[in-house]
Parts: C-alpha cells; structure tokens; sequence
C-alpha cells in the first residue's frame, strides 16, 4: 500500500510525534509498503512538478527525526522556521499526498491530531486514515467532557474542577479544593504542564505552569497510589502495564528518557484487579467512542480503589511507550501491531467496525 505517516505538528509533544512516525515508517517499509513520513506543519516545499510517483520515491519529506528532549519543544521557534506564506496547521502539499495515499497513518500526538480537527478535514476530503474518528477524539481530548461522560457510564475518575484563563481564582479554598491536588491542561498530553500540588504556596505556580499550555485548565484531587495503562486494541484489552517512575511522578521526562521508570507488563495485580482495570479500559473507549485502538491511564490507592485518568486517542509509538510493549506481552510485535492498526482502521471503512 501507498502509505502517508503524518507527524509532528504544533503540539507540545511534537517530538515525541516525529519519534513515532519515524518508526512507524521504518516498519511499515519494511513490511512492503511505499510511506512517506510528513510533517503534518512543515510539509513538503522542493517538491517540483508533478508528485504523481511521489510514492515512489519513499523518503522522508524534510523530516529531521532525533531523539526526544528532557523538555517540550519550543513551538514559537517551530513556527518561525516554517518558510511559507499559509498560516494554516497544513504545510505544503500534505493534503494533496494525504489524498494520493491509500491511508494516512495518523503518528500525531496531542492537541495536533488528537482533538479531531484532522480527522473532520479528512473526513471531508474523503482521505482514510487510522484510529478514532473526529467526534470521539474530540470528546477524549477534552478532560472535563470526558471525565464527565466517565461518571455517567460508570467509570470512576478522580473529582475536580475545571478553571478558565479569563476566570480562575488563586484561592483554592473558595473552589472547594483540597490539598494535594493535581492541576493539569484540560487538553493536553504528555503529562506538560501537570504539577501536583501539596501545599499552598505550590498552587499559584502549577495554575501558571497549566495555563502557560491552555485558556482552560483542570484541577482534581490527587490519588496517591500505583500508575496503570490498559490498551484496547480492536475492541478488546490489552494486558495491563504498571509504571514505576525512579523519580517522581510520571512526567514528560520520565515518559519518554529510558530508564527514567520501570514498567512491568503484564502487572503485578491479582484476578480481580486485573479485570477490572481492562473491563474499564473497554467502557471508557465505548462511553467515548473510540475505535481501532487507543490506550487509558488509570490510578489504584491503597485500599484497591480505580481511577480513571484519560483515554488516549493516538497513544506513543515510541521505543519506551507503552502500548508496544502491551502488545508484545500478547505476542504482537511492533511491526503487527502497526499492520494491525492499519486493518482495523481499513475496516471501518468497510463498514465492519
């Protein structure tokens, strides 16, 4: 198949996305298919005249693919670089290979990919493309959407509030919250721009800190206890993954740095835990609609108790991310569950699913 690999973007987790489209494209070539990996913002400018055997060629559309940075990345400094008159999130001639393409393999990360402006566009130009679709990407996007059609179907999630930037007070206690408190961007990922906080003088700072990413920002209370991760990968669960950071909590650092956490798959957790941590995983892809494969982060304290976190709609793909390793437990190596992704996605629209 001809294969378009779109990454990058204008997301804080913009190289963790050229990190994984490099080696998604990797493996699908060398599965027999014609990619081209593309910076979804970038884009592709030297091309001259006709691109109709662009496929052909099977390079790497100006995409410089290194290794992920201990901090996100420096978006002004990214736009600035961009030699093009459009303002627009699509560089140069990437809706016109999307189109050429038999599917666009979606390596985005973040709000460039996963809050389903992407999929509409390409909905409305007929190009197919992996995982969910616009409308379920949208609502897991959005953590206060989510987090309430989670409380409405059953799924326990931690409680909290969500503050705007045009509104937001720095008094914690006319809000009803209590300490510790985690205060996050409502849409973001990659845990940027999360602080936990313990104490007073902590919270000033994580609302600048979350507010410095987005205009809307959630604060919940804090779950002290043990990390999980459960993939769904074509309606059904993969095995659990705990997450064990040396240092810390899991952040941006810890996600993406090797060694920075220890992870163990499938977890440490007796019958009962185990299943209801993957029959979650399930319902929260079916409260929001997700299809072909996302991943759902949850947190147990220490009397057994489930929190959801989020669900993610385009999950790392990276050498230390977690859903690989999910579903290498089960015997599915990366290059599969690339091939996977792509029959699943192809099958939608199908009809099958």
């Amino acid at each position: 198949m001809d294969i378009a690999v779109l990454a990058g973007g204008l997301s804080g987790e913009r190289d963790v996305s050229l990190k994984t489209g490099g080696m998604v494209a990797e493996a699908l070539r060398g599965n027999g298919h014609r990619v081209i990996l593309l910076d979804v913002f970038m884009g592709y400018k030297d091309v001259k005249g006709d691109i109709s055997d662009i496929f052909a060629q099977e390079w790497d559309a100006g995409v410089q693919v290194e290794d992920i940075s201990e901090t996100a990345p420096d978006l002004e400094k990214i736009k600035a670089a961009r030699d093009s008159e459009c303002d627009g999130l699509f560089g140069p001639n990437v809706l016109q290979i999307c189109q050429m393409a038999d599917i666009v393999f979606m390596a985005l990360h973040g709000e460039d990919g996963e809050n389903g402006k992407i999929q509409a566009a390409f909905d409305l130009l007929g190009i197919r493309y992996t995982g969910s679709g616009y409308f379920g990407s949208a609502l897991a996007m959005n953590k206060a959407v989510s987090k309430t059609l989670f409380r409405e179907n059953g799924i326990p999630t931690p409680g909290g509030i969500t503050m705007s930037k045009t509104d937001w007070t720095e008094n914690f206690t006319e809000e009803e919250i209590s300490l510790p408190c985690v205060v996050k961007p409502c849409s973001g990922g990659s845990s940027i721009g999360i602080s936990i906080v313990r104490t007073e003088g902590e919270f000033v700072k994580a609302l600048e800190e979350a507010f410095r990413w987005e205009d809307e920002i959630v604060i919940e209370e804090f779950i002290e206890g043990r990390d999980f991760s459960v993939g769904v990968l074509g309606g059904k669960a993969l095995p659990v993954i705990e997450i064990m950071p040396v240092q810390g909590f899991y952040d941006y650092k810890n996600k993406y740095k090797a060694g920075s956490a220890v992870e163990i798959c499938p977890a440490e957790l007796d019958a009962k835990a185990t299943e209801d941590l993957m029959d979650y995983a399930v319902a929260v892809a079916k409260a929001l609609g997700l299809t072909t494969y996302a991943r759902m982060d949850f947190r147990m304290n220490k009397d057994g108790c489930i929190y959801c976190l989020e669900a993610n709609t385009l999950p790392g793909m990276t050498a230390t991310s977690l859903l690989p390793q999910e579903a290498q437990a089960v015997g599915i190596n990366y290059v599969q569950l690339c091939e996977r992704i792509i029959q699943y996605s192809l099958e939608k629209y199908e009809g099958k699913k």
